[in-house]
């Protein structure tokens, strides 16, 4: 059987029934081959260790010492370069944890801003392969070049060879893609090979590439749920592979049923440009600072309702519901959880909301609480009854009883009995949507 492949260094490409150990042109060993290489169109893209690398270019002393991006001895990690990673440094940790694990390491504040710019700069590039790019942070973006081999006269997987190879030397910064048929294979491959990767996963290998894989594998499946599963006797991919979709969801509820489609390797969602709304978010600051989780919770009610409202006004449905709390010492936390079931319904935002809350009591006081929605689409065909665990879809039901008692009478005319004495924040609720960047 023939195998395409193609070289990532000179960009020499052919099929052939034996590849080649080094290319034939120039001799690089940098190589990636495989029998779809030339028939896959959706990538993930994602620089590595981004603002150290962008530090490290700038500043050509720091090439080969430990380098980590951060506050200082009480803050965290943003992120570190390969080196620190080698002592077991990590993204998130705290400061003084990282020095201990690597005390030589050179540690330097982010500065937002020139990392702004050269992310822009890279998007650029993006834009010229194709109109579907959907950035997900800073440093890392999906892009679908289905139908663009007339355009590039080239395949999908050789255009990406191409930009991989331009960013390194004309922006100064690496990258590793993942190719495959869809965006969660596509995003799980691109961490196969970091640095500098160029990973493949072909729709024919899909079932058997995930079975001997953790479930951790698969994204918002954390240490907990992760721990229940395993005492339910499922650890890999493969075991989730073998369970009936019906099992699933009747042990686990939508959650379930979004394993059981993940574990085949089943996503059926598009990638959008930009210029579709990218998050709907509500927040509210307090009065005064708050550390209960029962004073938490009820603000978190309120700011998901009225999420919830704005939601079925724009009639859209989110797929990744992320939890902001800001401390009494404006420090910023972020918490996400995707959702198998495109939502816009507040009972199922809020319980998301409330289980990612719920981790973060720790007698912190707080003055800001929020929540979001993002992987905005139509709200055509979503939150099936049919789909959803039984209590949720009790729940469902009554959510869009009260939704037609309030279109006929007023919002107050029906108040969850958590909020009905509720007394006002300080400041207004904020409504905002990201992809405009202003408060609405």
């Amino acid at each position: 059987m023939a195998l395409d492949w193609l070289c990532r260094d000179c960009l020499a490409h052919a099929s052939s029934t034996i590849v080649p150990a080094r290319c034939p042109s120039c001799g690089s060993p940098r190589l990636r081959s495989h029998e779809e290489l030339f028939a896959l169109s959706i990538a993930h893209v994602d620089c590595d260790a981004f603002y150290a690398s962008v530090e490290k270019r700038d500043d050509p002393s720091l090439r080969d010492k430990p380098l980590i991006i951060g506050g200082g001895t009480r803050g965290v990690v943003s992120t570190c370069c390969y080196i620190a990673r080698q002592s077991g440094v990590r993204s998130a940790m705290p400061m003084f944890k990282a020095l201990q694990l690597c005390p030589d390491a050179v540690v330097l504040k982010p500065n937002m801003a020139k990392y702004v710019a050269v992310s822009r700069q890279i998007r650029t590039y993006m834009d010229a392969l194709t109109p579907l790019v959907e950035p997900l942070s800073i440093d890392e973006a999906f892009l679908d070049l289905s139908g663009t081999q007339t355009l590039h006269k080239a395949p999908p997987a050789l255009v990406l060879a191409r930009f991989s190879k331009a960013i390194e030397t004309e922006v100064g910064v690496s990258i590793s893609v993942g190719l495959s048929h869809n965006k969660f294979l596509a995003k799980t491959a691109s961490d196969l090979d970091k640095p500098r990767g160029f990973a493949v996963i072909g729709a024919a290998e899909t079932i058997a590439f995930l079975a001997p894989k953790p479930i951790s594998l698969i994204y918002g499946v954390g240490k907990v749920f992760a721990e229940t599963l395993r005492k339910d006797g499922l650890v890999t991919i493969g075991q989730l592979q073998d369970e009936p979709p019906e099992n699933l969801m009747r042990r686990y509820g939508e959650t379930g049923a979004r394993l059981a489609r993940l574990a085949r390797g089943e996503d059926s969602r598009r990638i959008s440009s930009d210029s579709e709304m990218k998050t709907i978010s509500s927040e509210t600051t307090f009065n005064t600072d708050i550390s209960s989780m029962e004073e938490l919770s009820t603000q978190l009610l309120q700011v998901t309702e009225r999420l919830s409202e704005r939601l079925k006004a724009k009639n859209v449905v989110g797929d990744t519901v992320t939890l902001k709390l800001k401390s009494a010492g404006f420090r910023l936390r972020t918490r996400a959880r995707h959702l198998m079931i495109p939502t816009q319904l507040a009972n199922v935002i809020y319980e998301t909301g409330l289980s990612l809350l719920e981790r973060e009591i720790d007698g912190t006081a707080f003055r800001l609480i929020g929540i979001g929605v993002s992987g905005i689409d139509t709200a055509d065909g979503s939150d099936p009854a049919d789909l959803l665990e039984p209590a949720i879809a009790r729940k469902a039901a009554a959510e869009r009883a009260m939704d037609r008692v309030r279109n006929r009478f007023g919002r107050e005319a029906v108040v969850r009995g958590k909020l009905y004495k509720q007394k006002p924040a300080t400041m207004p609720a904020e409504d905002i949507d990201q992809n405009e960047g202003k408060t609405r």
